[in-house]
Protein backbone atom coordinates (compact mmCIF):
# COMPACT_ATOMS: atom_id res chain seq x y z
CA UNK A 1 0.00 0.00 0.00
CA UNK A 2 1.34 3.42 -0.94
CA UNK A 3 1.55 6.13 1.69
CA UNK A 4 -1.04 8.26 -0.15
CA UNK A 5 -3.58 5.45 -0.47
CA UNK A 6 -3.04 4.63 3.20
CA UNK A 7 -3.93 8.21 4.15
CA UNK A 8 -7.09 8.01 2.05
CA UNK A 9 -8.16 4.74 3.67
CA UNK A 10 -7.59 6.26 7.11
CA UNK A 11 -9.73 9.29 6.25
CA UNK A 12 -12.53 7.19 4.73
CA UNK A 13 -12.71 4.98 7.81
CA UNK A 14 -12.74 8.04 10.06
CA UNK A 15 -15.58 9.75 8.19
CA UNK A 16 -17.65 6.58 8.03
CA UNK A 17 -17.18 6.10 11.75
CA UNK A 18 -19.28 9.25 12.14
CA UNK A 19 -22.10 7.98 9.91
CA UNK A 20 -22.72 5.78 6.84
CA UNK A 21 -22.45 7.63 3.50
CA UNK A 22 -22.72 6.98 -0.21
CA UNK A 23 -19.76 7.62 -2.46
CA UNK A 24 -20.71 11.11 -3.64
CA UNK A 25 -21.35 12.35 -0.10
CA UNK A 26 -18.10 10.79 1.08
CA UNK A 27 -16.10 12.44 -1.67
CA UNK A 28 -17.69 15.80 -0.86
CA UNK A 29 -16.75 15.43 2.80
CA UNK A 30 -13.18 14.54 1.84
CA UNK A 31 -12.98 17.66 -0.31
CA UNK A 32 -14.60 20.11 2.11
CA UNK A 33 -13.56 18.79 5.53
CA UNK A 34 -10.11 17.48 4.64
CA UNK A 35 -8.53 19.89 2.20
CA UNK A 36 -5.59 17.56 1.62
CA UNK A 37 -7.91 15.41 -0.52
CA UNK A 38 -9.12 18.11 -2.91
CA UNK A 39 -7.26 16.50 -5.80
CA UNK A 40 -8.74 13.04 -5.25
CA UNK A 41 -11.23 11.80 -7.86
CA UNK A 42 -13.89 9.11 -8.03
CA UNK A 43 -11.34 7.02 -9.89
CA UNK A 44 -9.22 7.04 -6.73
CA UNK A 45 -11.97 6.81 -4.15
CA UNK A 46 -13.93 3.83 -5.44
CA UNK A 47 -10.98 1.41 -5.66
CA UNK A 48 -10.19 2.43 -2.08
CA UNK A 49 -13.77 1.66 -1.01
CA UNK A 50 -13.66 -1.72 -2.77
CA UNK A 51 -10.42 -2.58 -0.97
CA UNK A 52 -11.93 -1.67 2.41
CA UNK A 53 -14.99 -3.81 1.63
CA UNK A 54 -12.77 -6.73 0.60
CA UNK A 55 -10.86 -6.42 3.88
CA UNK A 56 -14.10 -6.62 5.84
CA UNK A 57 -13.83 -3.08 7.20
CA UNK A 58 -16.83 -1.75 5.27
CA UNK A 59 -20.08 -3.20 3.99
CA UNK A 60 -22.17 -2.02 1.05
CA UNK A 61 -25.90 -1.42 1.55
CA UNK A 62 -28.60 -0.10 -0.79
CA UNK A 63 -29.76 3.47 -0.24
CA UNK A 64 -32.43 3.66 2.45
CA UNK A 65 -34.74 6.23 0.82
CA UNK A 66 -37.53 4.39 -1.08
CA UNK A 67 -38.06 7.27 -3.49
CA UNK A 68 -34.38 7.18 -4.44
CA UNK A 69 -34.54 3.47 -5.19
CA UNK A 70 -37.76 3.90 -7.20
CA UNK A 71 -36.33 6.79 -9.21
CA UNK A 72 -33.18 4.80 -9.98
CA UNK A 73 -35.26 1.79 -11.05
CA UNK A 74 -37.47 3.87 -13.39
CA UNK A 75 -34.40 5.48 -14.92
CA UNK A 76 -32.68 2.14 -15.39
CA UNK A 77 -29.91 3.07 -12.96
CA UNK A 78 -28.55 1.30 -9.90
CA UNK A 79 -29.66 2.65 -6.54
CA UNK A 80 -26.97 4.49 -4.61
CA UNK A 81 -24.76 2.28 -2.48
CA UNK A 82 -24.24 3.32 1.12
CA UNK A 83 -20.99 2.37 2.84
CA UNK A 84 -21.12 1.44 6.51
CA UNK A 85 -18.25 0.78 8.91
CA UNK A 86 -18.14 -2.75 10.36
CA UNK A 87 -17.07 -3.64 13.88
CA UNK A 88 -13.77 -4.85 12.42
CA UNK A 89 -13.42 -1.56 10.55
CA UNK A 90 -13.99 0.44 13.71
CA UNK A 91 -11.37 -1.62 15.54
CA UNK A 92 -8.91 -1.15 12.68
CA UNK A 93 -9.48 2.61 12.64
CA UNK A 94 -8.88 2.82 16.38
CA UNK A 95 -5.60 0.98 15.88
CA UNK A 96 -4.62 3.51 13.22
CA UNK A 97 -5.54 6.36 15.57
CA UNK A 98 -3.11 5.04 18.17
CA UNK A 99 -0.21 5.01 15.70
CA UNK A 100 2.37 7.73 16.35
CA UNK A 101 5.24 6.79 14.06
CA UNK A 102 7.12 9.18 11.74
CA UNK A 103 4.50 8.84 8.98
CA UNK A 104 1.99 10.64 11.20
CA UNK A 105 4.26 13.71 11.27
CA UNK A 106 4.53 14.13 7.48
CA UNK A 107 2.65 16.94 5.76
CA UNK A 108 -0.35 15.12 4.25
CA UNK A 109 -0.67 12.44 6.90
CA UNK A 110 -0.49 14.98 9.72
CA UNK A 111 -3.34 17.02 8.19
CA UNK A 112 -5.52 13.89 8.06
CA UNK A 113 -4.55 12.87 11.59
CA UNK A 114 -5.31 16.33 12.95
CA UNK A 115 -8.79 16.25 11.38
CA UNK A 116 -9.63 13.30 13.65
CA UNK A 117 -7.98 14.56 16.83
CA UNK A 118 -11.44 14.77 18.42
CA UNK A 119 -11.51 10.95 18.32
CA UNK A 120 -7.89 10.54 19.46
CA UNK A 121 -6.59 9.97 22.98
CA UNK A 122 -4.86 12.97 24.56
CA UNK A 123 -1.49 11.24 24.98
CA UNK A 124 -1.51 10.18 21.33
CA UNK A 125 -2.36 13.72 20.27
CA UNK A 126 0.60 14.99 22.29
CA UNK A 127 3.03 12.54 20.67
CA UNK A 128 1.85 13.43 17.18
CA UNK A 129 2.04 17.18 17.85
CA UNK A 130 5.49 16.95 19.39
CA UNK A 131 6.72 14.72 16.59
CA UNK A 132 5.40 17.15 13.99
CA UNK A 133 7.07 20.06 15.78
CA UNK A 134 10.42 18.24 15.89
CA UNK A 135 10.17 17.43 12.20
CA UNK A 136 9.48 21.07 11.32
CA UNK A 137 12.26 22.36 13.58
CA UNK A 138 14.69 20.06 11.74
CA UNK A 139 13.36 21.33 8.42
CA UNK A 140 13.72 24.93 9.56
CA UNK A 141 17.36 24.42 10.54
CA UNK A 142 18.15 22.97 7.11
CA UNK A 143 16.38 25.85 5.40
CA UNK A 144 18.32 28.44 7.41
CA UNK A 145 21.62 26.70 6.73
CA UNK A 146 20.88 26.47 3.02
CA UNK A 147 19.87 30.12 2.86
CA UNK A 148 23.05 31.20 4.62
CA UNK A 149 25.16 29.29 2.08
CA UNK A 150 23.37 30.53 -1.03
CA UNK A 151 22.15 34.01 -0.09
CA UNK A 152 24.82 35.86 -2.11
CA UNK A 153 24.04 33.89 -5.28
CA UNK A 154 20.27 34.42 -5.24
CA UNK A 155 18.33 37.14 -6.98
CA UNK A 156 15.80 39.15 -5.00
CA UNK A 157 12.76 37.11 -6.06
CA UNK A 158 14.29 33.72 -5.30
CA UNK A 159 15.48 35.05 -1.96
CA UNK A 160 12.00 36.32 -1.16
CA UNK A 161 10.49 32.96 -2.08
CA UNK A 162 12.84 31.16 0.28
CA UNK A 163 12.07 33.62 3.06
CA UNK A 164 8.38 32.99 2.49
CA UNK A 165 8.97 29.24 2.86
CA UNK A 166 10.80 29.77 6.13
CA UNK A 167 8.05 32.02 7.46
CA UNK A 168 5.47 29.33 6.66
CA UNK A 169 7.40 26.76 8.69
CA UNK A 170 7.98 29.21 11.55
CA UNK A 171 4.26 30.03 11.63
CA UNK A 172 3.30 26.37 11.89
CA UNK A 173 5.86 25.79 14.66
CA UNK A 174 4.29 28.64 16.65
CA UNK A 175 0.83 27.14 16.07
CA UNK A 176 2.05 23.72 17.24
CA UNK A 177 3.58 25.29 20.35
CA UNK A 178 0.19 26.79 21.24
CA UNK A 179 -1.57 23.45 20.75
CA UNK A 180 0.99 21.56 22.81
CA UNK A 181 0.80 24.13 25.59
CA UNK A 182 -3.00 23.85 25.64
CA UNK A 183 -2.88 20.05 25.73
CA UNK A 184 -0.42 20.12 28.62
CA UNK A 185 -2.48 22.70 30.51
CA UNK A 186 -5.59 20.54 30.20
CA UNK A 187 -3.72 17.43 31.33
CA UNK A 188 -2.14 19.19 34.30
CA UNK A 189 -5.52 20.62 35.32
CA UNK A 190 -7.08 17.16 35.36
CA UNK A 191 -4.21 15.76 37.42
CA UNK A 192 -4.35 18.56 39.99
CA UNK A 193 -8.15 18.58 40.28
CA UNK A 194 -9.61 15.19 39.27
CA UNK A 195 -13.09 16.28 40.41
CA UNK A 196 -13.27 19.21 38.01
CA UNK A 197 -15.37 18.54 34.89
CA UNK A 198 -13.36 18.47 31.64
CA UNK A 199 -14.83 19.65 28.36
CA UNK A 200 -15.33 16.75 25.97
CA UNK A 201 -15.93 16.30 22.27
CA UNK A 202 -19.64 15.55 21.78
CA UNK A 203 -19.10 12.70 19.35
CA UNK A 204 -16.10 10.87 20.73
CA UNK A 205 -15.91 11.64 24.45
CA UNK A 206 -12.29 12.81 24.14
CA UNK A 207 -11.15 15.89 26.04
CA UNK A 208 -10.74 18.81 23.68
CA UNK A 209 -7.36 20.43 24.23
CA UNK A 210 -7.61 23.15 21.57
CA UNK A 211 -7.01 26.77 22.55
CA UNK A 212 -10.18 28.82 22.43
CA UNK A 213 -8.65 32.24 21.76
CA UNK A 214 -7.95 31.80 18.07
CA UNK A 215 -9.05 30.14 14.86
CA UNK A 216 -8.52 26.42 15.39
CA UNK A 217 -8.22 25.44 11.75
CA UNK A 218 -4.75 24.04 11.04
CA UNK A 219 -2.49 25.84 8.58
CA UNK A 220 -1.67 24.07 5.37
CA UNK A 221 1.40 21.84 5.19
CA UNK A 222 4.58 23.87 5.39
CA UNK A 223 6.20 24.52 2.04
CA UNK A 224 9.81 23.40 2.13
CA UNK A 225 11.00 25.87 -0.47
CA UNK A 226 14.71 25.53 0.23
CA UNK A 227 16.12 22.21 -0.86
Amino acid sequence: MSRRSGILEFAVLGLLRESPMHGYELRKRLNTSLGVFRAFSYGTLYPCLKTLVANGWLIEEPGSAPEDALAASLAGRRAKIVYRLTAEGKEHFEELLSHTGPDSWEDEHFAARFAFFGQTEREVRMRVLEGRRSRLEERLEKMRASLARTRERLDDYTLELQRHGMESVEREVRWLNELIESERAGRDQRRSDPESPARHDTTSGQTDGLPRHRDDSPPGPSDDTVK
